[in-house]
């Protein structure tokens, strides 16, 4: 794909966000997103050779709507800045459907290139299950965190939205005390977008490999 004019289109839309602009400028639009559905296509017959379950992901179920959901936001802009594909086994990209462990990934209006593994908060009984899981294997899921491959590409879990104390029913002092408090089990990495397409889908592609480990313990839940 065109990162450059990806790159262009998207800033370009930050400035201009209504649309008039939009729909004047739609045929670019299209292109840009039908290279942007190439790509995936092309992620999800990678990932497929590790994790064979995403093979059955549709494509274009997989790409995030470029319009906004203005219901209950205060922020009236119609249209987001950044292309966006969560690549799931289920095909349901957004946690409270169900969609379960998701490869992630977008390119923003500043040329930053986001990609990510895991569960973004997950609804409640899913991530009570998931809780519990960690509790019940606790030797596994110290192994999953200290993967060579995922400790070097992201680190550590992210702790965005992390509770306090343990929710409800989670002693303080138990295993993994600290993990029980998370809302979200994900891991993320963020980066200028490579120039060049052929880079961009390879750093894509180690990026997902790499967060295999995470993904594959939260399918055993």
């Amino acid at each position: 794909m065109h990162v450059r004019d990806l790159k262009q289109y998207l800033a370009e839309l930050a400035e201009n966000n209504n649309r008039a602009w939009f729909v004047m400028n739609k045929p670019r639009y299209d292109i840009l997103r039908a290279e942007f559905l190439e790509l995936v296509i092309h992620l999800i017959a990678g990932i497929s050779k590790f994790d064979p379950t995403i093979a059955q992901c549709n494509p274009k179920k997989a790409l995030f709507r470029i319009n906004r959901d203005m219901r209950f936001s205060r922020e009236k802009i119609p249209y987001k800045t950044h292309f966006s594909a969560a690549l799931t086994a289920s095909g349901l990209k957004k946690p409270s459907q169900g969609g379960g462990p998701a490869y992630y990934f977008h390119v923003d209006q500043q040329g930053t290139l986001l990609f990510a593994g895991g569960e973004y908060m997950p609804p409640p009984d899913r991530l009570r299950a998931i809780r519990q899981r960690v509790l019940d294997d606790p030797a596994g899921f110290s192994k999953m965190l200290k993967n060579r491959n995922l400790v070097r590409t992201y680190g550590d879990l992210q702790e965005e939205g992390k509770l306090t104390r343990p929710p409800k029913g989670f002693a303080a002092d138990g295993p993994h005390a600290e993990y029980i408090k998370l809302k979200s089990f994900i891991v993320w990495q963020e980066m200028p977008v490579p120039k060049d397409s052929d880079v961009l889908e390879k750093t894509l592609m180690a990026g997902f490999k790499d967060a295999w480990p995470l993904i594959d313990w939260l399918r055993q839940v």
